[in-house]
């Protein structure tokens, strides 16, 4: 008796090629082909039957093992699979014992970033993970070259749009402020995560960031995990990256849809 079909997305996700979002990408540029065929999108494959290749590489059909790490990614590495640019990367993380496995990122942090990135070989977590429709919060440590003022919080939340799209935060508030109410360090949350939206964010509004630092994904924090390190998440760490505890009010703070204890906001183009 065959197996049921499935859609070449999924397919794709469960064999450890990509995640699902970026296997649409795929058969959108015709990389993906199946019988001899390009592949369409929504397009259902039976395991055993059809043989589909990608990049004109045939790809093997048995699910690999699901498995889920957290790793503590230094400044210096991409989170891509293949960039000819640059050799290191996250991936390079992952243990010698589980190279026979394929990972990849469910939510990225750039080269110049640092801290908690998700490896998965499990295409639907990913897609859960990167899917706009799910809430996940993701947190940060933002450290500036010079004092932010807590006058200007509400702009980050407000944001401002740059080639058509709008970039901007769901929370910021000011860590350990002077008197004046400015600090250069901020905690900063956000759950969407454009490429380097917080960078571009804070550029825009003039200040340059000199460290960023991903502190927690949900629940999951980092504390714990040496940098260059990782560990392998159990299901009950899993559950903790979609569930986002409350933070404590603090004394400089703007977040969405809630009156920031700040002044007024400065016009955009008083930025």
């Amino acid at each position: 008796m065959s197996a049921e079909p499935i859609r070449l997305q999924k397919f794709l996700a469960e064999a450890g090629v990509c995640s699902r979002r970026a296997a649409e990408v795929l058969i959108a540029q015709q990389e993906v082909w199946v019988n001899g065929k390009a592949a369409t999108l929504g397009q259902k494959v039976t395991l055993g039957i059809d043989k589909i290749t990608v990049s004109g590489k045939p790809v093997r059909g048995a699910a690999q093992e699901l498995m889920t790490l957290a790793v503590h990614k230094p400044r210096g590495l991409v989170c891509s699979n293949d960039d000819p640019h640059n050799p290191e990367t996250v991936f390079s993380m992952i243990p010698r014992e589980l190279s026979h496995l394929r990972f990849f990122c469910a939510g990225r942090l750039d080269k110049d970033s640092e801290g908690l990135v998700i490896l998965t070989t499990d295409g639907e977590l990913a897609h859960r993970l990167m899917h706009p429709s799910t809430v996940v919060v993701k947190r940060y440590l933002v450290v500036l070259k010079q004092p932010f003022p807590s006058a200007r919080l509400p702009l980050l939340i407000k944001g401002i749009v740059i080639e058509g799209e709008r970039l901007k935060v769901e929370r910021a508030a000011l860590v350990n402020a002077g008197v004046a109410g400015t600090a250069p360090n901020l905690d900063v949350h956000m759950h969407h995560g454009k490429k380097r939206e917080i960078r571009l964010l804070f550029t825009a509004l003039g200040y340059d960031v000199k460290r960023l630092k991903r502190y927690q994904i949900g629940a999951l924090q980092l504390k714990g995990i040496p940098m260059g390190a990782g560990k392998k998440l159990s299901n009950r760490d899993i559950g903790m990256l979609f569930h986002s505890p409350a933070t404590p009010k603090a004394p400089f703070q703007a977040t969405l849809n809630k009156s920031p204890r700040t002044v007024k906001p400065v016009p955009l183009d008083e930025a």
